[in-house]
């Protein structure tokens, strides 16, 4: 079925990993989407592969006009806009991010650019134009585990978990308020997905066999982009019509388990 069918979105982070996969999965369900990236070339690979259904705007998520230039070009392309889904963010580890003692000023300020700044400027102006318009519409925002379920051993970032913890709050407060305008506005938290900025976690054993334990549905896995799709699609969806100020936690277990090993029999 055809969930997405006349819907236009615009999905920024949306040429790799968990926006990518999402931005192929809305158009299956029949939305056209603009998908935002900082690759010139995958901005390029993007439309190839989307074709008639989408189309790609180079830009950067940090930069206030970003979001409102490809909420535009969708109007332009589709004639419409109707969500916005929020996936850009990143680890400020090499800029000093890491536990509380260690953190350097630039790697604080440089994790809550990318993953809290960048998503306020894209609600923002997701927000202003349904607004203007006196128009429903739907946001879906990227969270993490780490935000409300922390592991201090392998994964002790300090301020991306501020930052994610941030994007919860934020987003219940915009949904509080613009609920009467019919405007809906969630959160996707996963665990450890493959994605290029997990690199580092793919490539350790020791973390491995933790998210083995930690993460112990479909075989104790790492998670993959394609494990979200149906999830923000739901969302995005009038299926969800009736939601809003939620956080769905996208996690293979993750925060059900303690990782002990299994259990008793």
């Amino acid at each position: 079925m055809n969930h997405l069918t006349d819907r236009v979105f615009v999905v920024i982070g949306g040429t790799g990993g968990l926006g990518w996969s999402a931005a192929r999965a809305f158009v299956r369900e029949g939305a056209k989407v603009v998908v935002v990236g900082r690759s010139e070339e995958g901005c390029r690979r993007a439309e190839e592969a989307l074709g008639e259904d989408g189309t790609a705007v180079v830009g950067d998520a940090i930069h206030p006009e970003t979001a409102a230039g490809a909420i535009r070009t969708a109007c332009d392309r589709f004639g419409g806009f109707h969500g916005l889904y929020h996936v850009a963010g990143g680890s400020g580890r090499r800029y000093g991010d890491g536990p509380l003692h260690r953190i350097t000023d630039q790697g604080w300020d440089q994790t809550l650019h990318w993953n809290l700044t960048s998503l306020c400027y894209s609600n923002r102006a997701a927000v202003q134009w349904f607004l203007a318009r006196e128009q429903p519409g739907v946001i879906l925002n990227m969270s993490s585990v780490l935000a409300f379920s922390p592991s201090p051993r392998f994964f002790a970032t300090h301020a991306y978990a501020a930052a994610k913890s941030a994007v919860i709050g934020f987003t219940r407060s915009v949904a509080a308020y613009y609920a009467p305008k019919d405007i809906r506005c969630n959160v996707i938290a996963p665990a450890l997905v493959e994605t290029p900025m997990a690199q580092r976690a793919a490539d350790d054993p020791e973390i491995l066999e933790y998210i083995a334990r930690k993460q112990p549905l479909d075989g104790g896995r790492i998670g993959r982009p394609e494990d979200l799709d149906e999830a923000a699609v739901f969302l995005m969806s009038d299926g969800a019509k009736l939601i809003s100020g939620q956080v769905l936690a996208v996690d293979g277990g993750w925060t059900l388990s303690d990782a002990q090993g299994p259990p008793d029999t």
